[in-house]
């Protein structure tokens, strides 16, 4: 059996599209066959319930089983459209809790335990403690960037910290690209951000008003009927990061065939 991957998702800023890129990713490699765990690791402000519809169905968070007052599988929420996929929250209501980078450790070593492939951890904003904290566990990293010059300077801080860390399997993801822009010299193209960087690049997301609708629904972009764009490139870059596909989607002419095939595939 293949050892299990945990995956930081982090950016120094905040803002850049990081949860909403764990929740596609997350829901693409559960689509594919993998048993994938989310753990929404910003204790302060908690996101990624929303972005995937479970909101209401959190009763306990990871704080409750350090605490003592449940076990991890009542904590760990089951998505109702794909079995494979569960989230874990970190956030509660009452004053910040100290959780320690042993214990992040010690959470995903239990998650490993009950047969999960994959964690993907959303790393909170900022590189204070609870970045060091929440990227403690993890082997590998995706650092999530816009093509803006002080998002790309922050992605370059935590490329550096990951690197201190002990985390040298990083990869970029660029997201709210926009080729009209880029075209017309008023943005950075993806090549430039990413030899500034210096990082390989797993994936380039367009920019897309797709994203506030999925955002409000609760439904992540890879799970729309009619694939937008976007959603394209999302469930290009989890196929490439499970190390099933080397291709790029072109932002500005995307195969047709493409959207037949992610169609037929997951049978819509």
């Amino acid at each position: 059996m293949t050892e299990a991957r945990i995956i930081v998702v982090t950016s120094g800023k905040g803002g850049v599209g990081k949860t909403t890129t764990s929740a596609n990713l997350g829901m693409s490699i559960a689509r594919l066959g993998y048993k994938v765990c989310l753990i929404d690791a910003d204790i302060g402000l908690r996101n990624l319930d929303l972005l995937l519809g479970l909101e209401n169905r959190i009763l306990y968070t990871a704080i409750d089983i350090l605490d003592g007052e449940c076990r991890l599988d009542q904590a760990l929420i089951r998505d109702k459209r794909w079995k494979n996929l569960s989230l874990l929250s970190m956030s509660r209501n009452r004053q910040r809790y100290n959780v320690t980078r042993a214990h992040m450790v010690q959470l995903c070593e239990a998650i490993i335990a009950l047969g999960y492939q994959f964690i993907l951890l959303d790393c909170p904003a900022g590189i204070d403690v609870g970045f060091i904290n929440a990227i403690s566990p993890a082997k590998e990293a995706l650092i999530v960037t816009t093509p803006e010059i002080t998002s790309i300077r922050d992605a370059d801080r935590v490329a550096g910290l990951l690197e201190a860390n002990g985390i040298y399997n990083v990869k970029l993801l660029v997201n709210r690209v926009r080729p009209d822009m880029i075209q017309k010299n008023d943005m950075m193209s993806v090549k430039d951000v990413q030899e500034m960087l210096g990082i390989p690049l797993l994936g380039a997301i367009p920019e897309d008003p797709q994203v506030i609708i999925s955002t409000n629904r609760g439904e992540p972009l890879v799970l729309q009927k009619q694939l937008s764009l976007s959603g394209i490139a999302f469930e290009n870059a989890a196929r490439r990061l499970i190390g099933k596909q080397d291709y790029f989607v072109d932002l500005n002419n995307p195969h047709k065939g493409l959207f037949q095939k992610i169609g037929e595939m997951f049978g819509s």
